[in-house]
């Protein structure tokens, strides 16, 4: 078998560069001009591309060796050997297409490990266990004859992921079709998910400012809630936005077809909609169709009274009691509506803490404000039986664990189910495309986005967590520029998650608790915002930033923050990983003041030991 030596190519003056990354594994397929390693000189940082494709065989380099022109990277088994010895390159398992750069097979974070998914589950904390590859579906014959609609690209899908790959498309002129179930663009994250309900957390805070207002002698009174009033504001901001979407589309000249689609073939898709159905042939396509709310076995789903979060953002009465079964994300943000709005709330989570996943001092001081706020909270406590009764809704509880306590049964006027969402790979019928879809509605695919079927691309909540509309944003984009040519792949480092309850909890990259876990040795800096005159000024102090450290490199690997206008911080943490900032350049970087922002400096400071706003020397 021909072996070729990748060597570090002519790097300058520079004789004695460290590696600071090694962004493949044995066992990869690379491409060529594909990144195989990363150095970091003290003028520039710079990625080795391969000069060849093939498979990796064996890597000469590791982390902090220093390497100088001419030096042995990599040894690869050229591409016609590999494809003699291997039919396909093993893609990685569903629920982890966000490793395949962040943390995936050779992909940045592999040794860094961070991760910030907010189900706990991560893709930059799991392993990449491959598995044998296994012949994709077969195709079914296409249909023949004249299509009703014929393009380059097809994107199955107008969420966030979808609608931006079809722009990306078009901009780089493809002939863009795009099917969407919804009469208006956007998916369930516009009109249905993220912006609805953030114009509601609004209308909540609102709320709750104008009650704090009276502490310092301005007194508003009683809140009257006027919930068709309240309807109309939030149908207007998703209006807003569905419009302003469907002007981009016709400005791009993206054919918009509105229905349910699943394949027919490899290069056909069949569109129902409320005119009949129409059949639509492409060249190639990326799937978006994302995700659904899990519906919990046992719940009467036919009675209304029982809620999924589409149910409740539709605001059809404020209940005088709510339960709240899922102490997620999507079920906390919706107790702060209907909290604010004045419902009696209970929340039973069957885990041991309130959104698992995220480093628990980060959920404490939430837990904290929604017990001041009259907020039941049951952990390690599930619903175990609803039964409609007219009065309401009779639910029976029983502990997660043998042996543990569980409330005793109740009865609410609504329950609203918020236990996470389901992809919708296995509705497609994608198999018949020659695309492989997993027992669990997941479509796997590789760092290109691409799926067993070598012209048809998948993005979003079907390909794996973190179902985050910012997360298939990118892959969407990043799905559209290789279906028009251009070399790319995922790299992305980290992808934050932010809670939008009050306070907000974000938090992206390694967490502490996750470092602990592993065995890794970290520094961690934390700024209470108790010492920060912003908070205090408007009497917010419960929250606190935290950054974690390598205790080797000194550079940030992740961060944490609760209090409000953490989701609006966060990004600040998430360009430092992805700069490889150190705990001195986030330090150093002057932030104004008085702001929270500063509080992210203020952290690094505190784990330099340098930080004058607080005493807090750096322990020996």
């Amino acid at each position: 078998m021909a072996q070729i030596e990748v060597k570090v190519p002519d790097i300058g003056d520079f004789d004695a560069v460290p590696v600071i990354e090694v962004l493949v594994s044995v066992g990869d397929r690379v491409e060529v001009d594909q990144g195989l390693a990363t150095l970091e000189s003290d003028k520039a940082t710079m990625e080795v591309p391969s000069s060849a494709a093939g498979v990796v065989k064996e890597i000469r380099v590791k982390v902090g060796d220093e390497v100088a022109e001419g030096a042995v990277l990599a040894i690869l088994e050229s591409e016609a050997d590999a494809a003699d010895s291997e039919t396909d390159a093993p893609l990685p398992p569903a629920g982890e297409v966000a490793a395949q750069g962040a943390a995936g097979e050779g992909g940045r974070e592999k040794d860094r490990g961070q991760g910030n998914d907010p189900a706990g589950k991560s893709p930059q904390k799991q392993k990449q266990q491959q598995r044998q590859p296994s012949p994709p579906p077969s195709p079914a014959s296409g249909r023949g004859g004249k299509a009703d609609i014929e393009c380059e690209m097809l994107v199955l899908g107008a969420g966030p992921g979808g609608y931006t790959a079809a722009f990306r498309a078009a901009d780089l002129g493809m002939d863009t079709v795009l099917v969407e179930r919804y009469p208006d663009l956007g998916g369930v994250c516009l009109n249905v998910g993220c912006i609805p309900s953030k114009a509601l957390l609004h209308a909540a805070g609102v709320i709750g400012e104008a009650a704090h207002a009276s502490e310092f002698g301005v007194d508003f009174g009683e809140p009257k809630i006027d919930l068709d009033r309240l309807r109309a504001y939030k149908d207007k901001v998703v209006g807003q936005l569905t419009k302003g979407l469907a002007g981009m589309s016709k400005q791009r000249k993206v054919r918009v077809v509105t229905g349910t689609g699943r394949f027919v073939s490899a290069h056909e898709l069949e569109v129902q909609g409320e005119d009949g159905s129409k059949l639509v042939r492409f060249e190639q396509c990326i799937i978006a169709a994302g995700s659904q709310a899990v519906k919990l076995p046992g719940f009467p789903w036919d009675d209304p009274r029982v809620m999924d979060s589409t149910d409740a953002l539709e605001l059809a009465e404020v209940p005088k009691k709510l339960l709240v079964v899922g102490g997620g994300i999507i079920g906390l943000e919706m107790a702060t509506v209907y909290r604010a709005l004045g419902s009696d709330v209970t929340v039973v989570e069957f885990m041991d803490q309130l959104i698992p996943g995220a480093d628990r001092d980060l959920v404490k001081p939430l837990a904290d404000r929604l017990k001041k706020q009259g907020v039941t909270v049951h952990l390690k406590v599930k619903a175990a039986k609803v039964e409609a009764q007219k009065k309401g809704l009779k639910v029976a509880f029983e502990p997660a664990d043998e042996g543990g306590n569980a409330p005793d049964a109740g009865v609410f006027d609504r329950v609203l189910v918020a236990v996470g969402r389901a992809p919708n790979g296995g509705k497609l019928d994608a198999e018949k495309a020659g695309v492989e879809v997993t027992d669990r509605g997941f479509i796997p695919v590789d760092r290109q986005m691409r799926t067993t079927a070598g012209h048809i691309f998948a993005i979003g909540d079907l390909v794996g967590q973190p179902m985050l509309a910012h997360k298939a944003t990118h892959e969407g984009k990043l799905a559209a520029e290789v279906a028009a040519g251009q070399k790319r792949e995922w790299v992305a480092r980290v992808i934050p998650s932010v809670a939008y309850t009050d306070p907000e909890i974000a938090w992206v990259g390694l967490s502490e608790g996750e470092a602990r876990e592993k065995g890794l040795k970290v520094g961690v800096g934390k700024f209470p915002w108790a010492a920060s005159g912003r908070a205090i000024g408007i009497a917010r102090t419960e929250g606190f930033t935290k950054l974690v450290f390598d205790e080797e490199t000194g550079r940030v690997l992740g961060g944490g923050i609760v209090g409000v206008h953490a989701g609006e911080l966060i990004s600040e943490v998430a360009l430092a990983i992805e700069m490889g900032a150190e705990a001195a350049d986030i330090g150093h970087t002057i932030h104004p003041h008085p702001t929270l922002g500063e509080s992210v400096a203020m952290a690094a400071e505190a784990y330099e030991g340098t930080i004058t706003d607080l005493y807090m020397p750096k322990k020996k």
